[in-house]
């Protein structure tokens, strides 16, 4: 069983900052990819950035320069830093990893969590 604890969500003021975390717990033999993604209320879940395994990095294009990913296998867990944070980054952010489940050939990545609420507002 695999199980995704995401925190770090709240309520922000523009320009402010959050830290976003997510372990992976369970019985996994590795994980490739981790992934950020947001879905505000009315709109479609997209991807904000992701990480491979040795660190390469991916970013949509309305968090470039402002977001930051990152990663710490030894602990399985994905960390998204947010910088000057704009009303339109309110969204549930959640992440989403690529894993390798122990006796398995093909990574999965239909694990989600519940999600963790970003609001920025004044």
């Amino acid at each position: 069983q695999v199980q995704l604890v995401e925190s770090g969500g709240g309520l922000v003021q523009p320009g402010g900052s959050l830290k976003l975390s997510c372990e992976v717990k369970g019985n996994i033999f590795s994980i490739e990819v981790m992934a950020w993604y947001r879905q505000a209320p009315g709109k479609q879940r997209e991807l904000v950035a992701n990480i491979t395994s040795y660190g390469r990095t991916n970013y949509a294009d309305f968090v470039m320069g402002r977001f930051t990913i990152s990663r710490d296998n030894a602990v399985n867990t994905v960390y998204l830093q947010m910088n000057s944070l704009k009303p339109e980054d309110t969204a549930v952010y959640f992440c989403n990893p690529e894993v390798l489940l122990p006796g398995t050939y093909t990574f999965r990545s239909d694990y989600w969590g519940q999600g963790t609420r970003v609001t920025v507002s004044s």
